[in-house]
């Protein structure tokens, strides 16, 4: 189960990458466009299943119209992008399906 947080600045990711540093918490950060067809489909099955949570780990849901700055941090190339943070390190992945597979929506 997931809680969808949409950002908007980059200033916003920052903070929660300083506090996910202090706490060493689990987060997971989705780097879309939502001129690419295949992030539209996956934030389209996003919000179908996991629109009205209120709670669950935390998918932070990172646009590159907003914030195109925010892609250098994990050399995000490549759309979508799913970046897994937690205690034991940074789990990258930029496949499709298995980005689909991790976030429970195929």
């Amino acid at each position: 189960m997931f809680k969808l947080n949409f950002l908007k600045k980059e200033n916003d990711l920052n903070k929660i990458l300083r506090q996910q540093r202090r706490e060493r918490n689990a987060i997971n950060i989705l780097f879309i466009s939502l001129w690419d067809k295949h992030s539209e489909a996956i934030v389209s099955k996003l919000k179908e299943e996991y629109s009205d949570q209120e709670y669950g780990q935390p998918l932070y849901i990172v646009d590159s119209f907003h914030m195109p700055h925010s892609f250098v941090i994990y050399n995000t190339t490549k759309l979508p992008h799913l970046v897994r943070l937690s205690n034991k390190g940074i789990q990258s992945e930029d496949y499709l399906s298995m980005i689909e597979r991790s976030l429970k929506i195929t």
